[in-house]
């Protein structure tokens, strides 16, 4: 089969090489998949790098979700197991933790449903417990995981602020449902949000991006509001000054959705029910802006490193749609 792998640790497009190797074999517990489709993560580029807190050993194969097929038929999302990751033809994942892939969705949106999205429900339901009527402010909001925490915002009927960068990912983010779009490369983040909340700021801040976005957060964060850590896009990890949290009287709440697998697992299927619910209402659909070939994935791969890219990016190997 097919598969891209990495031998030396660096940038995705200069390490990942498209190779002839042998079909894994599943372990106890564990089942072979067929790739319908691979959605392009963040962390795939930080695997590439050796930055991501799972060093899986080399060479391995980068793609952290999918959209797979059971030898019986079935269509599922799942996480491969790595170092056999899904950016290649077969896949084995855990078979406790298959998840059946929705009918409303087509494999590459199914693909994108899960980790972005999964990620988003813990993080405004759970975490920051973000109510109708609040305002979430969401950083990013044209990307991959911020398109989902837009939509998911919207959902739950709250006033979603969008936070972008340039023309066109503005443009997106107004098509995905903000009230208000933010293009952080001319705009006054802080006081455009003062400005729309009448001064009281935003309820609950989504941010997947840290460094200078976590700054502008704690500025215009409302009373009894909720900085929400999802990551570190920026490459910056701020060092927040707890004396203003204290002084603000504002939380400042992490999330690292992948603990909900060790601690909770069963929370992980509920979770899936509500999307897919969602997603059969109409109320979600992941943002797919590209469809690429397996030929093509370590550039696009490379491309979402850069952060040029819109809503998911998702490889499908030759054969599936």
């Amino acid at each position: 089969m097919q598969a891209w792998r990495v031998h030396e640790n660096g940038e995705p497009g200069e390490v990942m090489r498209l190779e002839e190797v042998e079909r894994p074999t599943p372990g106890p517990g564990q089942v072979l998949l067929k790739v319908r489709a691979a959605n392009i993560n963040f962390p795939d580029a930080l695997l590439c790098r050796g930055q991501y807190q799972i060093k899986p050993p080399l060479p391995f194969t980068p793609g952290v979700e999918i959209c797979g097929e059971t030898e019986d038929g079935r269509r599922v999302i799942a996480n491969p197991v790595l170092p056999f990751g899904g950016l290649a033809d077969h896949v084995i994942a855990d078979e406790r933790a298959l998840l059946p892939a929705p009918d409303a969705l087509d494999d590459a949106e199914a693909a994108a449903l899960h980790i972005g999205y999964q990620t988003g429900m813990f993080g405004l339901h759970r975490r920051a417990n973000l109510q109708a009527g609040e305002t979430l402010l969401v950083h990013a909001a044209a990307g991959g995981v911020g398109s989902a925490a837009v939509q998911l915002g919207k959902a739950a009927g709250a006033k979603v602020i969008g936070v972008v960068g340039g023309a066109d990912k503005a443009e997106i983010a107004r098509q995905l449902g903000c009230d208000l779009v933010i293009d952080r490369r001319t705009d006054d983040i802080v006081a455009a949000v003062k400005e729309a909340t009448g001064g009281r700021g935003a309820d609950v801040i989504y941010d997947p991006v840290g460094g200078d976005a976590y700054a502008k957060s704690a500025k215009c964060v409302a009373f009894e509001g909720r900085i929400l850590v999802v990551g570190f896009a920026s490459g910056s990890i701020p060092a927040p000054a707890l004396n203003h949290a204290l002084v603000k009287n504002y939380a400042i709440v992490g999330l690292h959705w992948g603990l909900y697998a060790q601690k909770d697992p069963a929370s992980i299927l509920r979770c899936h029910e509500q999307l897919t619910e969602l997603a059969a209402k109409g109320a979600v659909k992941p943002l797919i802006s590209e469809r690429v070939a397996m030929k093509d994935a370590a550039a696009a791969v490379q491309r979402v490193a850069d952060g040029t890219t819109t809503g998911r990016v998702v490889v499908l190997p030759e054969g599936a749609r």
